[in-house]
Order: C-alpha cells, then structure tokens, then sequence
C-alpha cells in the first residue's frame, strides 16, 4: 500500500470520508449455481468470467473474506476494495487491508482486540433454482481445514424480489421421527443418482420482508428468493444432497469441508449434523424472523424514519433495514461499526452522494455501498433524503455481539 510520510492512503480514505469508506462491487461465481438475474448485473456480464467458472450469482457486501471457490478463483475473489479518490487519481484497496492497519479506529476496539479481524460479511445471494439440501460446520468442525465455523441469516429484500425464481420454498432441517440411520443411508447414496435426503425434511415458503435463521450444523436447503445473508466471515460447507432441480452436484462437495484424512467415511459427514437443532419440533417459532422495530415506531415516523431489526437471533453478526421517508433528514446512532448497501433512492449519506442504480457493469463502480466506522456510527451518520416520492432504503450489517441488539424473549 502506497503511504505519504504524514498518512497512509487508508488514513487519507477514513479522512475523506469523515469516518466513511465507499466500497467497490464484488462479484462471486458460483460452479453449481444459475444466476437468478435479480442483482443488477448487466445481462451481458453474469457470465463474464466464462462458463467454467460458472454463472455470477453472489454479491459480497464488507467482504474480507475470500471466496473458496477451488483452484480456479481469482486474486482477491470475494474481498470487498476501498475507492478513494486522490486527486485526480481513483485508488482502490482490500477493506481487508484497511482493517489490518486502522485496527479499532475503524472496527471498533472491541471487535479488533477479540478478533483482529472485521469477523463477518454480507452477501446477496441470486440463484434461479433451490440449492442443494447443506451445513456449514462448526468452529470445531470448521478448524480442521483451517476455517471458522459458519452461522448465517436471511432476509429477503423485496426490492430484489420482483419474482420469486424456480422453487421459492427452502427445506430446513430434518423431519421430526426422523433416525440418523435413515439420513446416514441418503449421504451413501450420494454417487447413486438422487439420494432422496429431502424426503427426510419440510419446506417452508419464503416470504419477501421477513427471514430466517441458520446456525452451523442445520440442514438448509436455500430457495429461490433474491436473499440478504449477514453471515460470520467464513466460506466452509458441505452439500448433501446429490440432485436438485435435475442437476447432479458433484460428489466432491459431499466431502467440502471434510480433513483429508476423514474423506470417505460417513461418520464424519454425520457428526457435522448438529441433530437436536435439525430434528427441533418448533423451527419455525426458532427460527424464523419477522423485522422488529428498533424504537417505538410512532416515535421513528414522527422523526422521518422507520428502522427494523431483520436478523437478529445470531450473536455473530445482526442486521437492519432503515427506511428514510421522502423529503427528511435524519441522523442515525449506531453503537457499533458497520457496512451497509444501498436498496432503494438516493440522496447524501454524511459526505457522500448515494444512489441506487437500475444496472451495473462487471467493473463498474457505484455509489451504494459503504463501510461506516465505529467512530462515524457512535457520533451519527446523516442522511439526506432530497427525494418527494421515494424513499431511502438502506440494509446495515454489524459485527458479532452488537452493544444496541436488545431482544425480549
């Protein structure tokens, strides 16, 4: 990273942004995925990357994870850059980086000095069809490859949501009565064509406005919704079911996430299913997530805004959905360091310009995605709403343990 004598090009970025980062596009292939189209990519460009690679059908928000995505992903696949303008110069540079070097004058010095590191990411996932029936592992798990566990949430935005794709219905977990002996058979029957292994499950329809919760060990078999998925920073799975929507999943996913030593044997591939969560008689009242407002709403309103909790039932990472009314100007307080997209209108947030664009090249740049620092979020980011029709829509993801997450039981 290039460094004046006095300040370092991440100082200088922090500096120009008043405690605000603007952030680049990140696109991620999927091998075994069928983009959905609903993620602003320009049609030409979903498979830009070419067809080996597979369809573009993720966009990574506040990434500093890289994708896994085998031996053919690209340099810095999956981690989110910095755009800063010097000059006449547009530099970019890996949040990853920045975090490395501000430490907690831009995490927050509670989240650096427990993790060292910016511990999750956001992502919008666009698949057209349902995804295979599959778990992240555990930290425990997950350490035996050299990753960390992974728990995750969805939310579905309606402003992706204009259809719902193939099957808008995600399988989660596994069938109360259901024995491990049965589950067992379906993973050795993985090579046999379909293993059948969501005879063994129950789907749910998903609702645009709402979302669920799914930590390591749960089975999921993801739907066909445009999702918003806050997640810990992480790319570890295993897939476990062998044929969805006539695709046969390669047999080397199966094994995603299984240590070298342990391909082959079952047991393993049993011990990632945390069973007691999977076979739990009330998912849907444990699991769900309907948004729940942060303050009194008559309050929000009367002040120009409305701001939701959307996932919420995680300690690993939190998500809100802040809604800017027409023609208003609000400060917001958060108590914690943030990254945030953009879904609808534009206007100013702090000193930036933000909107909301209809299409986006591969490579192009925007100006809906930001990181806003603990410093920025604690002293309060404003928001112009210039707009006499539409309003501003903002989704925030926040880091593991948020201080202003307070849910009643």
């Amino acid at each position: 990273m290039e460094t004046t004598a006095a300040m370092s090009v991440a100082e200088k970025a922090l500096e120009q942004g008043k405690g605000i980062l603007r952030l680049a596009p990140t696109w991620v292939p999927r091998s075994f995925c069928v983009p959905g189209r609903r993620i602003k990519l320009h049609p030409d460009d979903y498979y830009v990357l070419g067809g080996e690679r597979g369809g573009i059908d993720e966009r990574w928000l506040s990434s500093t994870t890289p994708a896994k995505n085998g031996p053919l992903t690209g340099e810095n696949e999956g981690l989110s850059a910095i755009v800063f303008k010097d000059g006449n110069d547009e530099v970019q540079f890996l949040l990853k980086d920045a975090v490395e070097e501000l430490k907690g004058s831009l995490i927050g010095d509670r989240l650096w000095n427990q993790y060292g590191s910016w511990p999750m990411y956001s992502k919008f996932f666009d698949n057209m069809g349902p995804l295979p029936h599959h778990l992240h592992h555990n930290d425990e798990q997950a350490a035996h490859i050299g990753q960390l566990g992974k728990p995750e949430a969805y939310y579905f935005p309606p402003q992706l949501n204009n259809h719902g794709g193939d099957f808008p219905y995600t399988f989660i977990g596994i069938a109360p009565g259901t024995s491990k002996e049965q589950i067992k058979e379906c993973l050795m029957n993985f090579t046999k064509g379909d293993n059948k292994i969501t005879n063994y499950s129950m789907a749910y329809r998903l609702e645009p406005g709402t979302g669920w919760d799914v930590p390591p060990g749960l089975l999921h078999a993801p739907g066909s919704l445009c999702t918003y998925e806050p997640q810990k920073a992480s790319d570890v799975f295993a897939m476990y079911q062998s044929l969805v929507n006539e695709a046969i999943i390669p047999e080397e996913l199966l094994w995603n996430g299984t240590p070298k030593d342990r391909i082959g044997d079952y047991d393993q591939l049993m011990e990632a299913i945390d069973w007691d969560l999977n076979v739990d008689p009330q998912m849907m009242a444990n699991r769900f997530m309907a948004p729940l407002p942060v303050r009194d709403v008559a309050e929000m309103q009367a002040a120009g805004y409305v701001e939701n909790w959307v996932c919420y039932k995680s300690e690993a990472f939190s998500a809100k959905e802040l809604t800017v009314m027409p023609g208003t100007t609000v400060t917001i307080k958060d108590s914690a360091a943030y990254g945030l997209i953009v879904m609808q209108g534009h206007g100013k947030l702090g000193v930036w310009d933000i909107e909301t664009p209809a299409l986006i090249r591969y490579g192009q740049l925007t100006n809906d995605e930001f990181f806003v620092s603990e410093q920025a979020a604690t002293e309060g980011v404003t928001i112009v709403n210039p707009s006499t029709t539409d309003p501003i829509v903002i989704l925030k993801h926040f880091g593991p343990a948020n201080p202003d997450l307070v849910i009643g039981d």
